[in-house]
């Protein structure tokens, strides 16, 4: 199956002086759910920024589909790629289905408003984060984890073929942290959707994600299948802890820090 993102030695930086990213190559693979780890600081944030093309690569190239992604237009871009960042700036009180109806824009003409498709599509986009109760809310009155259910539904109401998201579960609970995975699994095996998280939640890759991307100061240091990457070694060197533990229990990885 051919990789539906790529990065080729790339590299950025913020600074002349300090790079963020360095030499990093990988092939995010079309149908799968990956993860992106690392500790706080190594460019996990940087590198799906780069993929959603928000930053463009000091050195080397990102590509969608074996294209350059500088080559799409934004709206040609939109339809292709969403972004989740981990927190969405939402301060005027807006409803919600207006906020995802947002999402539509891609496939609105200019100086038209949003058909009945277009809102059936947000209220669709809506049920399957298991938010569409919240339709008539003002996003202002939201809680925190609420508002980030609403971020991932204005995602996916703009129907893209891959979904990249930012800690998606930082301001979640337990049981909706478990609840987001279970839907991107769910698109994954229904709709053919692609999804690059970055995610801190380690206990929750193993065993719904197919593919572990592990960075360590800007580098990539290992990537596999789960149980290849969530191991005593590889989490010991990225997170720079070497008490970290894991276990495989009944097809599921364990994980904790002595």
């Amino acid at each position: 199956m051919s990789p539906i993102l790529e990065a080729h030695e790339v590299e950025f930086s913020y600074t002349a002086t300090t790079p963020v990213i360095r030499g990093v190559s990988l092939q995010v693979e079309r149908r799968k759910l990956s993860a992106l780890v690392g500790a706080n600081g190594c460019g996990k944030s940087t590198l799906i920024r780069l993929f959603a093309g928000l930053l463009d690569p000091v050195r080397g190239a990102i590509l969608f589909e074996h294209a350059r992604l500088r080559s799409f237009a934004r709206r040609d871009l939109a339809k292709r790629i969403a972004y989740v960042p981990q927190a969405t700036p939402l301060a005027f009180p807006f409803t919600v289905l207006e906020v995802v109806l947002t999402g539509r824009s891609p496939y609105t003409p200019r100086f038209r408003f949003e058909d009945a498709r277009d809102r059936e599509r947000a209220m669709e986009a809506l049920a399957t984060v298991d938010a569409a109760h919240l339709a008539a809310r003002r996003v202002t009155e939201l809680s925190g984890g609420e508002r980030q259910m609403v971020a991932v539904a204005r995602a996916l109401a703009q129907e893209p073929q891959c979904l990249l998201l930012d800690e998606p579960s930082a301001a979640l609970d337990l049981k909706h942290r478990a609840a987001l995975i279970r839907t991107l699994t769910r698109l994954r095996d229904a709709q053919g959707l692609t999804a690059l998280v970055v995610t801190h939640d380690l206990h929750l890759i193993d065993p719904p994600f197919d593919h572990v991307f592990a960075l360590r100061q800007g580098r990539l240091l290992a990537e596999g299948r789960p149980e290849e990457v969530l191991t005593d070694a590889v989490l010991g060197e990225v997170y720079e802890d070497p008490h970290v533990r894991t276990r495989r229990v009944d097809g599921r990885t364990l994980i904790w820090s002595n």
